[in-house]
């Protein structure tokens, strides 16, 4: 979908860039024009392309844009953590030498205390 957003936001801007031409060169020509019978307020034909214009270049970006991430952290986390940690932002922090490895340390909790739990049962 990259190549048709980038279409349709280069399109809205040519269309935008348009309109704006038309809006200043509408209020130049009436600018000089004196008269209490003459409409100075923009036609409604470089309105509605100046909004038209807008609408496009808003569903260009939109379709142009990455998959949304979750909003909870724990999802997000969860889904870092299944990939591997490859796109962890977080990663040099948690290597740093000198800190803790908690998930290791977890495993060994854990392990000693299924050892617990083996010898109580062994009683």
């Amino acid at each position: 979908m990259g190549f048709i957003s980038r279409i349709l936001t280069l399109f809205g801007l040519v269309l935008l860039a348009h309109a704006g031409y038309s809006a200043h060169e509408h209020t130049v020509l009436y600018s000089n024009v004196r008269l209490s019978s003459a409409s100075t307020a923009l036609p409604h034909d470089i309105v509605i392309e100046a909004l038209v214009s807008l609408v496009i270049v808003s569903a260009g970006l939109v379709l142009g844009t990455e998959k949304l991430k979750p909003i909870s952290w724990s999802e997000w986390a969860g889904e870092i953590e299944r990939e591997g940690g490859a796109r962890n932002p977080y990663l040099r922090l948690e290597e740093r030498y000198g800190f803790w490895d908690i998930r290791a340390k977890r495993k060994e909790f854990a392990e000693w205390v299924r050892g617990n739990d083996a010898l109580e049962e062994a009683k």
